[in-house]
């Protein structure tokens, strides 16, 4: 049995076999190994890949468990459907945000499909989300950036463009990015190329995404929000925020506790899609974990904005406590 790189038609052909033996059959791996003529240690490698690769797909089902209790709060409370991804407190923020990343990219797999337009906020989660995706190769996909990146240390386009284009290679679709900053120094900049063709093409796109994904900016996360470490505020940009009561961001479009964002001043110079834009989108995949984000959850949730939610199981235990 080959095992290089340039074989990946036999090894997934492999991979396939065995899981096929090992999922549909109930064989063991020493069973397996005898039938296929490996060693054990080879197929558990086999099956390993199937799993990585997309090729088995392992779903848990259960109608009385605490997780499926919590979700059914959620969706009672706030309208919305909740993947909650157990991890209990002993776990770290970084291990609690690479778990919730990996379910994210699982999630999103069932979601995306041919013929659709997936918008993506870049930022630390999404970074996370966009190493774990598995390969599913769609036609006539378009992948979208949703805001820029640029600032007045770097265009960003390094780190959007990394981001957007791990979407692009797993689901094999067209990338468009959005080279513009992530704030504009004076609003009618902002408004003057949005009138741009070029930058109006990219707009009309993002208004007919069928699929966002994003992640819950806050200033106060353990692992930081990558609009708030990045160095894209400045003193003053925090002032304002604070004067306007803001919590949180989605796409680098801030709002406050009680999901409200109008008369917010960075928001007029922010290239994030508003939310009218945002909300258009039937589906709208928020991926959040760590209880520092709690409060810039719970007003991301007022503002209506999330149809699915991908969070941490504590995370998600103290949402649904909220009063």
């Amino acid at each position: 049995m080959n095992f290089t790189d340039s074989d990946g038609d036999s090894r997934t052909a492999d991979a396939l076999r065995a899981a096929h033996l090992y999922y549909i059959q109930n064989l063991t791996m020493d069973a397996i190994a005898s039938e296929l003529q490996i060693s054990r240690s080879s197929v558990s490698r086999l099956i390993a890949f199937a799993r990585d690769s997309g090729l088995v797909e392992i779903r848990l089902h259960s109608p009385i468990d605490q997780l499926t209790q919590l979700q059914h709060q959620l969706h009672e409370r706030y309208g919305l459907t909740a993947h909650i991804v157990p991890a209990g407190d002993a776990a770290t923020e970084v291990d609690r945000l690479d778990r919730v990343a990996l379910s994210a990219a699982r999630i999103l797999t069932d979601f995306v499909d041919s013929n659709m337009i997936l918008g993506v906020a870049w930022g630390s989660t999404i970074a996370s989300v966009s190493r774990h995706l598995v390969r599913k190769p769609v036609r006539n996909t378009q992948v979208v950036q949703l805001n820029g990146a640029g600032n007045a240390h770097t265009t960003g386009l390094v780190y959007a463009s990394e981001i957007i284009g791990r979407f692009g290679s797993a689901f094999g679709a067209t990338v468009q990015q959005f080279p513009v900053p992530a704030f504009f120094d004076d609003p009618a900049t902002k408004d003057a190329l949005w009138r741009e063709r070029s930058t109006a093409r990219v707009l009309a796109v993002q208004r007919r995404m069928d699929v966002a994904v994003f992640g819950i900016g806050s200033p106060n996360a353990d692992v930081p929000s990558h609009v708030y470490a990045g160095g894209y505020l400045d003193r003053a940009d925090y002032d304002e925020l604070s004067r306007s009561q803001v919590v949180g961001d989605i796409a680098t479009m801030f709002f406050r506790a009680d999901g409200t964002h109008d008369d917010i001043p960075l928001n007029d110079r922010s290239s994030g899609p508003s939310f009218e834009v945002l909300m258009r989108a039937p589906r709208r995949i928020a991926v959040v974990s760590g209880q520092a984000k709690l409060p810039a959850l719970r007003g991301a949730v007022a503002t209506r904005a999330i149809t699915d939610l991908v969070v941490d199981e504590v995370t998600a235990t103290q949402l649904a406590a909220m009063e």
